[in-house]
């Protein structure tokens, strides 16, 4: 049996721990100047890899890094590690019952923002494959699915993160991008599976495709069924019976490493069954919202940074840039996917300015893309200079996504929430002890003093908390639905000593609830409400001092005072 010897040991370890060390310094650093943390672990390859590292002193990168022998087989199986719990984390982020319950709009968005893409893309490789990037030896037809597929895919992640900046993540219009960004993923690494089993046809295993694909159907199926249901049934029990959250964090790796190597073993990556697993895993009303949030920290700081750094070891990013090949990747990924994005939202009687915001939220690629250009020239379907073009149109597309929604929907931008707020939807004792109750309570105050039917609206924000809980963190909750037959908003505040628990990110109760109900035809403007709310409450202490308010007065007084020094003139 070959062992490892003390100095590939000592390799490694120093080559991961320079590779995370660098990385996540300089993704700090990325987040710093509001880009993406990507940016900076990307970066982190460039110049520890042949790029920089290995122009300069080939040598030093060729010990840190040796592209075959011991340690290069170490280091790969890492990186596969962390692409495989990467994936896991991307799946869980999918909430099938978001798609069901936003279908009237989400899948209108999903559908023509994948369907667009990626016959526009399929025309254009068939076209013209070798201008393009595809490797000499590939296939036309699987280089062609493969450019489609990578036109047509969206970065959930990447997304999610932007509109959680932007304190629209839980928005309506944050709603409608996370459904359809959802459906883009699930279909699209369905699809990818299937064109990585018919890789096999060029090395003499054609006979096995038709398995492999069904195998592969078949797992997502059972998995998304069948697994689904059973790991919802089995979370309450391992919360109750093992230490919480460690047994369910347990549970998640185990599963997703037993995915990975059922798919690994059909002949699909093993990343398409750890991205199964988390929509199975994910998509349970008993997984808690801290526990997702521990088991994402736990692969964006560890796993995410060591795969996106090793990125820059397999290609110099300067001897394979080719300026042609980048411009036409990212005119024809934009193009294609803000068409989709667009006409989708409009197709879904969406505002023409949120429709512009749906094209630019689902035109961000980032890790995703990256992950498939990445798979694609391990398995020769393309060329470097393709992989690198994509990597750009990655990060260019994630860095623009975030200022070009919060350009187009902050135009014209009116803060409403002092004009909204009334002595008449103000309560300093909250006497509720759950979220349904918290919303009855201030339901029935916003109706009394609006005369609007209390069974409606609450029926209208109920149906909302339950697409997703309106728990921001900081210990605040913003329920809120738009409401047929008002001009203007109506903002109730409702103050809970004890907290109510609105399954918020950071696991903390809700002491302070606001109930925004808005217009119907005024979309806006509960986009406009909840950002001004998040940046307010992100303020350290602010929650500790409401809760210090006696009256009302206090109340309006300390909110008048903060949202002037949150926004200074």
């Amino acid at each position: 049996m070959q062992n490892l010897t003390q100095d590939n040991i000592m390799v490694f370890f120093l080559s991961l721990g320079l590779l995370l060390g660098v990385a996540r310094v300089l993704g700090e650093l990325a987040q710093k100047i509001h880009q993406p943390a990507i940016l900076g672990e990307l970066l982190a390859g460039l110049i520890l890899g042949p790029t920089i590292l290995g122009s300069l002193a080939p040598e030093t990168s060729a010990f840190l890094f040796p592209q075959e022998g011991p340690n290069a087989v170490a280091l790969n199986a890492f990186t596969t590690l962390a692409v495989t719990m990467l994936m896991l984390v991307a799946g869980m982020e999918v909430d099938l019952s978001t798609i069901w319950r936003q279908r009237r709009i989400g899948l209108k968005v999903g559908t023509a923002g994948m369907v667009i893409p990626f016959f526009l893309g399929l025309v254009v490789a068939l076209i013209a494959p070798r201008a393009l990037g595809s490797d000499l030896d590939a296939d036309p037809l699987v280089f062609s699915l493969f450019f489609a597929t990578a036109l047509s895919i969206s970065a959930l992640p990447v997304i999610a993160k932007t509109l959680m900046d932007l304190d629209l993540y839980r928005s309506d219009f944050g709603m409608v991008v996370i459904s359809a960004a959802i459906l883009n993923d699930l279909i699209g690494w369905i699809i990818f599976a299937i064109i990585l089993g018919l890789i096999g046809a060029e090395s003499g295993q054609s006979n096995n495709i038709l398995l492999t694909i069904t195998l592969t159907l078949a797992f997502a199926g059972v998995m998304l069924t069948l697994g689904r249901s059973l790991v919802h049934r089995t979370l309450p029990f391992l919360q109750a019976y093992t230490r919480w959250p460690s047994g369910v964090l347990s549970f998640a790796l185990v599963l997703a490493l037993l995915g990975a190597a059922f798919t690994e073993w059909i002949g699909i990556h093993a990343i398409f069954g750890a991205f199964i697993v988390g929509v199975a895993v994910g998509d349970s009303s008993h997984l808690r919202e801290r526990t997702r949030v521990m088991i994402d920290e736990f692969v964006s700081f560890i796993f995410a940074p060591v795969f996106f750094a090793s990125i820059g070891l397999h290609v110099n990013f300067i001897t394979h840039f080719d300026l042609v090949p980048v411009l036409t990747v990212l005119l024809i990924a934009c193009v294609c996917k803000l068409a989709g994005g667009v006409l989708g939202a409009r197709w879904g009687d969406m505002t023409k300015r949120d429709a512009w915001a749906v094209g630019f939220a689902m035109n961000a690629r980032g890790a995703m893309e990256i992950i498939l250009g990445l798979l694609a020239l391990q398995a020769g379907i393309i060329r470097p200079r393709l992989f690198v073009a994509l990597v750009i149109m990655a990060i260019v597309t994630s860095i623009i996504s975030g200022p070009a929604i919060r350009l187009i929907l902050r135009l014209g931008k009116k803060r409403t929430l002092l004009d909204a707020l009334s002595s008449r939807l103000f309560t300093r004792e909250l006497q509720a002890f759950s979220s349904h109750m918290a919303i009855h309570e201030l339901t029935a105050m916003a109706c009394e003093a609006s005369g609007l039917d209390t069974s409606v609206v609450q029926a209208a924000v109920l149906e909302r908390e339950e697409t997703l809980p309106t728990g921001i963190g900081n210990g605040v909750a913003l329920p809120h639905a738009r409401i047929e037959g008002i001009s203007k908003p109506i903002v109730a505040v409702g103050i809970s000593d004890s907290g109510i628990d609105f399954d918020a990110p950071d696991d903390k109760p809700a002491y302070v609830i606001f109930l925004i109900l808005t217009p119907v035809d005024a979309p806006d403007t509960q986009l406009e409400i909840t950002a001004e709310l998040a940046k307010l409450f992100r303020v350290f202490g602010m929650t500790e001092k409401v809760l210090k308010t006696k009256s009302y007065t206090e109340f309006l007084a300390l909110v008048k005072s903060s949202t002037v020094e949150a926004n200074p003139a």
